[in-house]
């Protein structure tokens, strides 16, 4: 699993954040040190899941197949987002619809 430390920050607006990546350090910028570091996890714990299921020990090797294993759950998530739309943009213009029939109704009552 990756580690993460926080670092002085090396700037007032852009701190300094060093994480471990597959047994690499790195030192990152970034507003937000916390989400920087999730996303060092979540890398590390890609690589890792990678490099147990094939048998190869080249971490450039392993860092592209987990690139393309974090490209690919990107896309089926973006293209599940992508499928709901038309229903999510029916479903709120029927609520807008009552929403201004009812606003109409206030103001002809009210």
């Amino acid at each position: 699993m990756a580690t993460a430390t926080k670092q002085a920050p090396t700037n007032s607006a852009n701190g300094s954040v060093r994480v471990e990546i597959f047994d690499q350090v790195y030192n990152l910028r970034g507003s937000d040190a916390d989400y920087i570091i999730r996303l060092a996890e979540y890398v590390d714990g890609k690589m890792r899941a990678v490099s147990e299921q094939t048998s190869t020990v080249d971490s450039v090797r392993l860092a592209v197949l987990a690139a393309l294993n974090i490209a690919d759950e990107y896309h089926l998530l973006k293209r599940g987002m992508e499928a709901r739309s038309p229903e999510v943009r029916q479903r709120a213009s029927k609520l807008a619809n009552a929403l201004d029939e009812v606003l109409q109704e206030t103001r002809l009552t009210g």
